[in-house]
């Protein structure tokens, strides 16, 4: 078991983001008397969430406008990853090269026979070898615990409360419902519709942010080296406020993948990170490492 609980953690999120769509399909089948719209909202939810899933690699490749490249191009890039897969016994990934200055990395695929590394321009120019075998260690973790698919699923239960809550809203303010004198409380109703879907994006960040708990943690355990990983994170700290990625629709939807949120933000911003403060992860690594300041 990690030692912080990360997958315990994870589990008791998924309980918590499942009950709220449960109660939320509750009270509006039981006041609308529509089930079938439910249906239709999870019939959707199913289908965009398979797509999104199989399709994860190049959708995420796609918005950082990665392109591949060989052995030649990026040997350190190649050793790394060939000795970390080999020390995992897992296949090579393909690798990546996005052509931006803001320092950041990602893995992405459905499975470890389908995954991709990619590493920007920046990153590469920032970091030495160790630091960034460090962070290609976490990287590949994320693809050997299948957070991809948990991170989907997550998406895909919390853009199903919102759609479901947004018909909730409709036919709340507009008079829908069951039969005379069988319709539910309206107020309830809007107030659960206007409730639920930020308990879902907050326990849906929420499951982002142990995921790359869990990744530090199994990286470092990959490497051997958690103070590796602890020293390219100070650097990123650094670098992606420096240089943080354009807030595009597509980089949006692609951020969680990253190793350090490659946008601006602070305050009240943080409560919608998709990644844990960085002190707190360099300070679960030296923990790790049994470093004492």
């Amino acid at each position: 078991m990690h030692r912080h609980h990360n997958g315990l953690k994870t589990a008791a999120l998924f309980g918590a983001i499942w009950a709220v769509l449960l109660l939320l399909g509750w009270v509006l089948a039981s006041s609308f008397r529509a089930p079938v719209f439910l249906l239709v909202f999870a019939v959707l939810g199913v289908v965009t969430t398979a797509y999104g899933y199989w399709n994860s690699d190049k959708l995420a490749i796609r918005a950082m406008r990665a392109r591949p490249v060989s052995e030649a191009e990026q040997p350190a890039m190649y050793r790394i990853v060939r000795e970390l897969s080999n020390r995992a016994q897992q296949p090579m990934p393909r690798l990546y090269v996005s052509p931006t200055m803001a320092p950041n990395a990602f893995a992405t695929g459905r499975n470890p026979d389908n995954a991709a590394v990619c590493c920007t321009e920046g990153i590469l120019q920032m970091l030495d070898e160790r630091e960034l075998r460090g962070v290609l260690g976490h990287e590949l973790m994320h693809v050997y615990n299948r957070d991809i698919l948990t991170s989907s699923v997550a998406a895909a239960v919390a853009g199903l409360i919102t759609s479901i809550a947004q018909f909730g809203m409709f036919f709340g303010a507009f008079g829908g419902g069951g039969r005379d004198g069988e319709r539910g409380n309206p107020v309830a109703v809007l107030l659960l519709s206007l409730a639920a879907p930020m308990a879902a994006t907050l326990i849906q960040l929420a499951i982002s942010r142990t995921r790359e708990y869990d990744a530090d943690e199994d990286g470092a355990k990959l490497t051997g080296d958690p103070l590796a990983l602890a020293s390219a994170l100070r650097k990123l700290e650094m670098g992606t406020r420096q240089l943080p990625l354009p807030p595009e629709r597509e980089l949006v939807n692609s951020s969680h993948l990253m190793i350090a949120n490659p946008f601006r933000g602070g305050g009240v911003s943080r409560m919608f990170a998709t990644h844990p403060p960085m002190a707190e992860r360099i300070a679960r690594l030296e923990g790790l490492a049994g470093y004492r300041r």
